[in-house]
C-alpha cells in the first residue's frame, strides 16, 4: 500500500498545533514563580470633625412694654475655644421648608453683653425681624458656631411669638 501525501491532513494537523499554541503559550509566558505571604496588616479609621454647638444657659425671654421696644433676649455661651466673633445668628419662620437666614441690620457684637463668666446675653429687636414676627407667627432664632474651615455647628435655637396685639401676649421658649 502506498501512502499519498494529503494536504487536508496537513491542514488539520497545523490547525491543531496552532490551537494548542494559542491556548498553552500564554499561560507559560504569563506564569510566574514569584509570590509572597506576609502576616502584617494595617487598620485605620477616620471620623469627620464636628463643630461644637453654643449652649443656651437660661430660658429666653420676650420683652415688650405695650409693644414698644419689643425684643427677644437670649442667654447663651459659646463652646470652649470659640469667641463672640465665631458665632452667627440666623432667623426663620416656623414650618416645613423654613430656611435660616441672617437677620438684616443685626449686629451680634452691638446687641450682646458679656456676663463676665464666659456667657452672653443677646437682645434681638423684633423690628429687625420685619414681617417674620407678628400676628401670632412663630420665629426661630438660631446661634451657630462657625469654624475657620467654613463648617457650622448645629443650632442652639429659641422660638419666639409676638402675640396678636402689640406684643402683649408675646412669648419665647428654648428649643435646644
Amino acid at each position: 500500500m502506498t501512502r499519498t501525501f494529503s494536504w487536508n491532513r496537513l491542514r488539520v494537523v497545523l490547525a491543531v498545533v496552532a490551537l494548542l499554541a494559542i491556548v498553552l503559550v500564554p499561560s507559560a509566558v504569563n506564569g510566574t514563580v514569584a509570590g509572597w505571604k506576609d502576616a502584617d496588616s494595617s487598620e485605620g479609621a477616620f471620623q469627620a470633625g464636628t463643630v461644637p454647638t453654643p449652649v443656651l444657659t437660661r430660658n429666653c425671654a420676650y420683652i415688650s412694654v405695650l409693644g414698644l421696644g419689643a425684643r427677644v433676649r437670649v442667654y447663651w455661651k459659646p463652646p470652649a475655644g470659640y469667641q463672640l466673633g465665631d458665632i452667627d445668628v440666623t432667623a426663620s419662620t416656623s414650618g416645613l421648608g423654613s430656611v435660616l437666614a441672617p437677620i438684616t441690620g443685626f449686629s451680634l457684637a452691638s446687641n450682646t453683653t458679656s456676663s463676665g463668666d464666659g456667657s452672653y446675653t443677646t437682645d434681638v429687636p423684633t423690628n429687625l425681624l420685619g414681617g417674620l414676627l407678628g400676628l401670632g407667627t412663630e420665629l426661630e432664632i438660631a446661634f451657630q458656631t462657625r469654624h475657620a474651615s467654613g463648617w457650622r455647628s448645629n443650632a442652639a435655637s429659641v422660638a419666639s411669638n409676638a402675640g396678636l396685639i402689640a406684643g402683649l401676649s408675646g412669648s419665647c421658649r428654648n428649643l435646644t
